[in-house]
């Protein structure tokens, strides 16, 4: 009997690890998310160059608005190079956490003219007239699912006032 009950508790402890693990399916943070989908690597180079990447890890959730590498390459040349500079590390994170939202905001939950604040305590502005926008960057890929939020991908890189 003792042995029975004790195995039923193993067996139960084992689940709710794995279920914990794989929250909402996914086992995969936003960092390794965006490292998997390949056309991010501007985006996580500079997540790495302003320290942001154990936050991005972390419990959350997060909605990321993230831009591609294309969108990073559509900026005035040499700016990407300035900002992964070590000296410019504050000004990085300020524009990197302008891309991300408190908890987890899923295309459903989006309406327009909405207003929403970010990390870094400035708003962004969502239409969804026509397709959803952020700030006037067209998100192209909405929902992509990760273990602590979720991320949408959108084709130009936003930038605070």
């Amino acid at each position: 009997m003792f042995r029975r009950t004790f195995l039923a508790l193993t067996s139960v402890a084992a689940l709710s690890s794995a279920t914990f693990a794989f929250a909402d399916g996914h086992s995969k943070d936003i960092v390794d998310t965006a490292v998997d989908a390949g056309s991010f690597t501007t985006l996580v180079a500079a997540v790495q160059a302003a320290g942001l990447v154990e936050t991005l890890k972390g419990e959350g959730p997060f909605t990321v608005f993230a831009p591609t590498d294309e969108a990073f390459a559509a900026l005035p040349e040499g700016t990407v190079e300035t900002l992964l500079k070590p000296e410019n590390k504050d000004q990085l994170a300020v524009i990197l956490t302008y891309h991300v939202v408190p908890g987890k905001v899923m295309s459903s939950d989006l309406s327009n003219d909405m207003m929403v604040t970010t990390v870094n305590g400035s708003d962004v502005k969502i239409m969804t007239e026509g397709g959803v926008t952020v700030n006037g960057s067209n998100v192209t890929t909405a929902d992509i699912a990760s273990s602590n939020g979720v991320i949408h991908v959108i084709d130009a890189v936003i930038l605070p006032k």
